[in-house]
């Protein structure tokens, strides 16, 4: 409510200036020394209003109210007459000029809103809002882009509830803005089939291994060699008991968030990864026995939180990175894992902290598990389907 009024007055105070010039430059004349020439500054009345409203309607007002003031009154000599006379002429001349600016203005605003809506859909069509629930998970999304006006950047995620449990795909393209969409279309392309596909979860990371490599190549040549594109990738599957499976391939591991009480000095938010990850794709061939690891076991109520690494390499003003795993330990201290509000609360503190200047782009996802009961077993041909060792 505030911040409306302080809107409307802001520009009432605009559409008044060019008015408020006119009345202070004839108050000038009047009130001045004898002699003292501010007439022609009149003539900066039509420019003040493009410049500040930019519609035509201001601009043709502030020029006749600057030439009704150069009325000479009676007592104006021959001289004075020839001066009213060419600055008259020249808030006519401001006034064409200003009315010109403003409907190319008017016409280019138009065409920048038109390619933002398109914009817009594409990039939702691209990177799509997830579902509030699937398959028992309840999930949230959000991204943060270091490139003012664009939804989507170098940062990708997706989730589907295929036959072999739910995957997920959270990646980091090499650079950020408009030029790095192109291979995020490639990757999650590739990701939406292959998930459904590939029972293994191995043969998901080969197919996005290939469709990443036809990208480049398609996109490449002399002057752009493929070595300098990479993108690192993070694939996850949740099985039914909800032991969860990764494929790591130089992304940072995702957040385990409890939602059981923290009894006993027990921490809510704790790393869910270990070992290293495989080099990120498109830098070298993929090795031919891939490193499925379990990461974890989701209880009903636990949560992950997956995110890119503009989260964790944010600074604030002296250097200082930001502090993810505590600002996650914040967000669930002594309250059930709400996923929407878990994104929220860390965007916030990720824009307090670097004073809403991103160095990088920044995607979130947190899933919970909202499953009444997580089998102790799982049956042995989904194991044997899934390749996971049974050992």
């Amino acid at each position: 409510m505030i911040r409306t009024r302080a809107v409307h007055w802001r520009k009432g105070v605009v559409f008044a200036l060019p008015g408020l010039w006119v009345a202070a430059v004839l108050a000038w004349e009047l009130l001045g020394p004898r002699g003292t020439q501010v007439i022609p500054l009149l003539a900066a009345a039509p420019a003040i209003a493009c410049a500040g409203t930019g519609r035509r309607r201001c601009v043709t007002l502030a020029g006749v109210c600057a030439v009704l003031a150069l009325v000479p009154p009676p007592s104006a000599g021959r001289a004075d007459t020839a001066a009213r006379l060419g600055t008259c002429c020249a808030v006519v001349a401001v006034a064409a000029a200003g009315h010109c600016v403003s409907g190319r203005r008017r016409r280019l605003l138009r065409e920048l809103e038109r390619t933002r809506e398109i914009a817009a859909a594409a990039q939702q069509v691209l990177l799509r809002p997830l579902p509030p629930r699937l398959d028992g998970m309840t999930l949230a999304g959000g991204h943060l882009s270091v490139s003012e006006g664009t939804l989507v950047g170098g940062d990708l995620y997706e989730v589907l509830a295929t036959p072999y449990g739910i995957r997920i795909v959270i990646g980091d393209v090499r650079g950020h803005g408009f030029s790095s969409i192109g291979t995020v279309a490639a990757v999650l392309g590739s990701f939406r089939e292959a998930a459904h596909d590939e029972p293994a979860l191995p043969e998901v990371l080969r197919r996005l291994e290939r469709a990443l490599q036809r990208h480049l190549g398609e996109r490449g040549g002399p002057e752009r060699p493929h070595s300098e594109e990479f993108v690192t990738v993070l694939l996850l599957e949740v099985r039914a008991d909800g032991v969860v499976m990764a494929l790591n391939c130089g992304h940072p591991w995702p957040y385990r968030l409890s939602g059981a009480a923290a009894a006993g000095g027990r921490p809510r938010a704790a790393a869910a990864g270990r070992g290293d990850p495989l080099p990120p794709l498109g830098l070298f061939p993929l090795p031919p026995e891939l490193p499925l690891a379990r990461l974890t076991r989701l209880l009903p109520g636990d949560a992950l939180v997956l995110h890119t690494d503009g989260a964790e390499d944010a600074r604030d003003a002296a250097g200082a990175f930001f502090p993810l795993a505590r600002t996650l330990a914040e967000a669930v201290r002594g309250a059930p894992v709400v996923p929407a509000a878990v994104i929220e609360h860390v965007q916030d503190a990720l824009l307090r902290h670097t004073g809403g200047r991103l160095s990088d782009d920044i995607a979130l996802l947190v899933l919970r598990n909202d499953s009444r009961h997580a089998p102790d077993r799982v049956p042995r041909v989904h194991l044997a389907r899934s390749g996971w060792p049974r050992g």
